[in-house]
């Protein structure tokens, strides 16, 4: 109910815009891929809807960016694999 409640208040599209804002900032990219990853749990129907609205909202590309940004920052890099395998998980 709470990812669901995050992403109707607007968090998945504010969470990609402040990972967009600040791109050199590696804890802005850090957090930003794990409250994607939160957000974009699960497997079920509104689970798919939040995943399908990440990668509408730019979510894919500011997460690999991010990676490749901050290539020797482990906590990106784990972050951003893990908000890649939720956003990109599930079948659309």
């Amino acid at each position: 109910a709470r990812k669901q409640r995050a992403a109707a208040a607007g968090a998945i599209e504010a969470i990609v815009a402040a990972m967009q804002a600040h791109p050199q900032v590696a804890g802005v990219q850090e957090d930003g891929c794990g409250a994607l990853a939160n957000v974009c749990s699960g497997d079920d129907a509104a689970a798919l809807a939040r995943k399908q609205r990440a990668a509408a909202a730019g979510a894919i590309e500011a997460i690999v960016a991010a990676m490749q940004a901050h290539p020797q920052v482990a906590g990106v890099q784990q972050q951003g694999c893990v908000a890649l395998v939720n956003v990109c998980s599930g079948t659309d």
